[in-house]
């Protein structure tokens, strides 16, 4: 799987590792071998050595035995016997860019965009869309949001000022003052799910 030799070679050419050695004797899961090879506790300490990593990584993604495991399992099968500085992060790096796993995997991802069309609804006011408008310059009353209500069948809206930092009790107050008031309590309410 990974050459002896060759990451004995690449560990005196990694910088990191040398600082790591320098410091063994305040480093207690590292330590040398009798060749010389770093070892964190059990497990190789694999230097940055683009192509040595990226060998590790095919061979534990795309072996005829391994069929393509996602970035997890990659990572605790391979943290038992090596370890590297941003292992986690280079294996989910690895496994996002294999274009198999891309076409074969897509149904475990969220849905993105506005793929997912949406019921005509019957009755006006009867399920309305909603959003805030962000980052806008502050006005005399420090209104700096505006949060707009589309009604979905008719697309007539309300564009409400409000500022950014109120709680959701005064925004509820709000939306049964300028919503509810005027047309009624919405059976369905559509949002984009931002944060």
């Amino acid at each position: 799987m990974i050459a002896g030799i060759k990451t004995k070679e690449a560990q005196k050419e990694d910088s990191e590792i040398w600082t790591i050695v320098e410091n063994l004797d305040k480093q207690v899961e590292f330590h040398l071998d009798n060749d010389n090879v770093l070892w964190q506790d059990t497990r190789l300490v694999v230097p940055n050595d683009t192509s040595l990593r990226e060998a590790l990584l095919t061979e534990a993604h795309s072996s005829p035995f391994s069929v393509h495991p996602g970035s997890t399992k990659i990572y605790h099968d391979l943290k038992h016997h090596f370890w590297w500085s941003g292992m986690k992060r280079d294996v989910a790096m690895f496994v996002s860019k294999c274009l198999i796993c891309q076409q074969v995997k897509i149904e475990h991802q969220r849905a993105s965009g506005l793929l997912q069309s949406l019921d005509i609804p019957v009755w006006k006011w009867d399920e309305i869309s909603m959003d805030f408008v962000t980052g806008l310059p502050r006005t005399q009353r420090r209104h700096d949001t505006i949060w707009v209500v589309v009604d979905r069948l008719t697309k007539s809206a309300h564009f409400l000022h409000i500022r950014k930092d109120y709680s959701i009790n005064r925004l509820a107050e709000i939306f049964q003052q300028e919503i509810v008031r005027l047309h009624g309590t919405p059976s369905a309410i559509v949002s984009d799910r931002d944060p």
